[in-house]
């Protein structure tokens, strides 16, 4: 064989690797093969889903394409709520009447199709995403009936939609900005709560993540507190008002709180604490009552136990109360407000095991700062009316109650 040659293999045939050749997407063929079961059962999702499920169209691959049809009446122009060319139909959510007796069936028939086809959830997620981003191309009736759409979608459950996906999406600052959000958001809220409860609303705000954040959901020239509660209770959702309410405190509360631990950590001046936490009560308009509690609540937080040495834990407690009196006696200004704080002070040492037998001089030490006066103690040792520890908070001050209705005697 010459060098030049090149040797062979004879009789072997050389085979060659085959591609895999990818059908052309067509949505056009796949929207009108769908819009034509919907026309041929005359707009019945009953006989619709039978048809569907015995049909061979591959929803996997045009998942999106299907809900627009669902949705719309048929298939739309990408990235847009506008119809596409090809065959529509007219039963879709869109043109349904804005009822909700109406669009539930329509709630019902997608969770049969998801039973079956539970991966085109997620086909569902980026249609839904889609139109709540896009709310200012639909009229308004028509984002009513999206709104009325998704409240019973999750109402129903439907197949596990997460809220984030769905609520997310809508916090586009042009979409807030014109009102759509807050519009597309009552509709929402008025039709979920008609079946549910405010505890089931504010769950599926927390998964969503917008629970702490209701207010962006209004154009920012009307982004505040006071218009919360006027839009909101003007909308029949009183509910809602109260839990934002509510919420408000707390955070409030919690702000002043901190404030104030760490002025008393700091030890700062007396005189300086009062006038910040007056300042905070008034602009945050907190009740008398919660002030004392949270007053005492930091002050015993603040003091350094001593693990079981039950004379320095007496020491720490009995010193702070002197050292913060002056604090204490500017907000415990009525008889009321002091039996508020005695209770405060029977609950801690009924909760904690090493201040279980400091309750006697903690509230001897309080009435020698001026803090309790006499007759909150005796109202309190005759008729209090909580019943954790009493009988042995009362059985520990009664020496201290005989010396008090001794001394009144003689006087």
């Amino acid at each position: 064989m010459s060098s030049k040659e090149r040797p062979t293999l004879g009789g072997t045939r050389i085979k060659t690797r085959k591609r895999n050749i990818a059908a052309p997407l067509d949505p056009a063929a796949f929207s009108d093969a769908v819009v034509q079961i919907y026309l041929d059962n005359a707009g019945d999702l009953e006989l619709i889903a039978k048809s569907i499920e015995s049909s061979d169209l591959n929803f996997s691959r045009y998942g999106d394409t299907f809900f627009e049809v669902v949705f719309t009446g048929g298939r739309t122009q990408p990235g847009t709520t506008k119809p596409d060319e090809g065959d529509r139909h007219p039963h879709s959510i869109i043109e349904c009447e804005p009822k909700r007796e109406v669009i539930l069936p329509s709630v019902i028939y997608i969770q049969k199709i998801l039973r079956r086809r539970p991966f085109l959830i997620k086909n569902l997620e980026n249609v839904m995403r889609r139109f709540l981003q896009s709310l200012e191309l639909f009229e308004e009736n028509e984002r009513k009936k999206l709104a009325i759409f998704t409240a019973l979608a999750f109402s129903q459950k439907l197949s596990g939609l997460p809220p984030e996906t769905v609520l997310q999406p809508l916090l586009k600052d042009n979409l807030v900005a014109k009102g759509l959000v807050l519009s597309f958001m009552t509709d929402f809220f008025k039709e979920y709560l008609i079946d549910n409860s405010l505890d089931d609303l504010i769950s599926i705000l927390k998964r969503g993540k917008v629970e702490d954040n209701l207010l962006d959901f209004f154009p920012p020239t009307k982004r505040s507190n006071e218009a919360f509660s006027e839009h909101f209770s003007k909308e029949g959702l009183v509910a809602l008002v109260e839990y934002n309410d509510k919420k408000i405190f707390e955070v409030k509360l919690k702000e002043m709180k901190s404030a104030l631990t760490t002025q008393i950590t700091e030890e700062a001046d007396t005189a300086e604490v009062i006038e910040n936490v007056k300042l905070r009560v008034r602009d945050a308009k907190l009740p008398d009552i919660e002030v004392v509690r949270v007053v005492w609540d930091v002050l015993m937080d603040a003091v350094q136990w001593s693990g079981k040495n039950q004379q320095q834990n007496a020491n720490a407690a009995l010193r702070q109360v002197k050292t913060w009196a002056e604090l204490l006696n500017t907000f415990c200004t009525s008889g009321k407000l002091e039996l508020e704080l005695m209770y405060k002070v029977q609950m801690q040492c009924y909760e904690d095991a090493k201040l279980m037998k400091l309750f006697p001089e903690i509230v001897r030490s309080l009435y020698d700062q001026d803090v309790l006066a006499e007759d909150t103690i005796l109202h309190w040792f005759r008729k209090g009316t909580n019943t954790k520890g009493r009988q042995t908070f009362v059985k520990a001050l009664e020496p201290f109650v005989n010396w008090l209705e001794e001394a009144e005697e003689e006087e």
